[in-house]
């Protein structure tokens, strides 16, 4: 019974509906990451921060820009799961790849994932920070598709991919530490014999990749946030992003690192849960 599971494949979406069903559980913690990154000065605490959101509120405000949190993981997460599932089908399904060349699948994945994923990922970082602005200065879209049409009416199309050079840089480092550490954490474990492929290898799997992929990815999170976040002419380039992130000292690259993880982790625990539930019940054979 266990043989014809182990040779299932996953189709090119499930990537995209398990990252899109993770979003939906944690998107909470995703807005309070965003919410502690773009705060220049002051140490609100993650506690302090979500007492104060829902004094100011309610609950709702913890699903503030939910249909772009969709949106980005319908387009980011399905482009780069589809492009690394697809290489890694161009090899024989008996070849257990070498990390480095997962890790070179990874990062080309991410980089279609990256571009493809901009304009959601940028509504989806202004509408979680909508809540935090004045009444005045809130952008106020209604939602994600709303968001997208609006940049493009009132701030032009390459509004909508403001960012994406650190967005796509941000995502070829996540790709690795997420699809690429998580493959080969899976394959050492099921090769070690000390667990067989189940819920609990994924979870080991990718509560060990999510570690690995904040620490990669936090510095450049905050400075695309910032550069997304960022009003028009508030930074020349990435490289003034960076000096002014700096004036806070090497923690200020940090920022928000505990809700990064704290977010992170169960994301990615749930995607590649979904993922893998996903591919054992609804997979092809090869």
């Amino acid at each position: 019974m266990s043989q014809p599971k182990e040779k299932r494949i996953g189709r090119w979406y499930f990537g995209g509906l398990a990252s899109a069903g993770a979003a939906c559980c944690t998107h909470p913690l995703d807005l309070l990451k965003v919410h502690l990154q773009t705060q220049q000065a002051g140490k609100v605490s993650l506690g302090q921060m979500a007492v104060k959101l829902y004094k100011s509120d309610g609950i709702f405000a913890f699903y503030n820009g939910l249909s772009a949190s969709l949106l980005r993981q319908l387009t980011y997460s399905t482009t780069r799961f589809a492009v690394y599932e697809t290489l890694k089908k161009q090899y024989p399904s008996e070849q257990n790849l070498p990390f480095l060349q997962k890790a070179l699948l990874a990062g080309i994945s991410g980089a279609l994932g990256g571009l493809v994923g901009t304009p959601g990922d940028l509504v989806n970082v202004r509408m979680q920070n909508d809540v935090k602005l004045p009444p005045a200065e809130r952008r106020n879209y209604k939602h994600a598709v709303d968001g997208v049409v609006r940049i493009v009416r009132e701030e032009g199309v390459q509004r909508l991919f403001n960012g994406a050079t650190m967005a796509t840089s941000r995502a070829i480092l996540m790709t690795i530490g997420q699809l690429a550490f998580y493959d080969q954490i899976k394959q050492t474990i099921l090769a070690s014999g000390l667990a067989e492929d189940n819920l609990v290898t994924h979870f080991s799997s990718s509560i060990t990749a999510a570690s690995i992929a904040t620490l990669m990815t936090q510095p450049m999170d905050v400075l695309k946030t910032r550069m997304m976040n960022a009003t028009p002419g508030q930074f020349k380039s990435i490289a003034d992003c960076f000096f002014f992130t700096a004036k806070l000292g090497p923690a200020g690259f940090f920022k928000g690192f505990v809700p990064a993880w704290v977010r992170l982790a169960p994301h990615t625990v749930l995607t590649f849960i979904f993922f893998e539930q996903l591919r054992l019940n609804f997979g092809y054979f090869k």
